[in-house]
């Protein structure tokens, strides 16, 4: 099914986040071909100019690479690499923001921590299932 495209963030940016995602998965296997620009652009009812910016993001941040007459490739090292990048992102920016967003709400580490082994315990009690 196409993918439903927001307005926060331009659709090239978009379409790399769900790269990044596929590779954290798995369903992108470091050494393994992606998708064709054409396919992608088909798939997703994009313009194909679209697709290139995204992959070439990607190459740029060495996560894929360009395979004259084979097509895109992922490289060896990018989920490490995309792993790195967003635990560094979380720590310094987003784990920041979510503790000051706690004091403006007057939520205590301690009232966070209980609730967070809340959420873990249904997670795990749903994949039990």
């Amino acid at each position: 099914m196409p993918e439903q495209w927001n307005d926060s963030q331009p659709i090239y940016r978009q379409l790399r986040d769900k790269m990044v995602g596929l590779i954290l998965e798995g369903a992108l296997i470091e050494g393994e071909s992606i998708p064709s620009v054409r396919t992608v652009s088909s798939e997703y009812k994009i313009n194909h100019l679209t697709v290139s910016k995204a992959y070439q993001s990607l190459v740029d941040e060495g996560l894929l690479e360009k395979r004259r007459g084979l097509g895109m490739f992922v490289l060896t090292g990018a989920r490490q690499r995309i792993l790195q990048a967003e635990k560094t992102q979380f720590l310094t920016v987003e784990l920041p923001q979510l503790v000051m967003r706690l004091s403006q709400l007057g939520i205590s580490p301690n009232e966070l921590i209980t609730h967070l082994q809340s959420l873990g315990a249904q997670a795990t009690s749903g994949e039990k299932e």
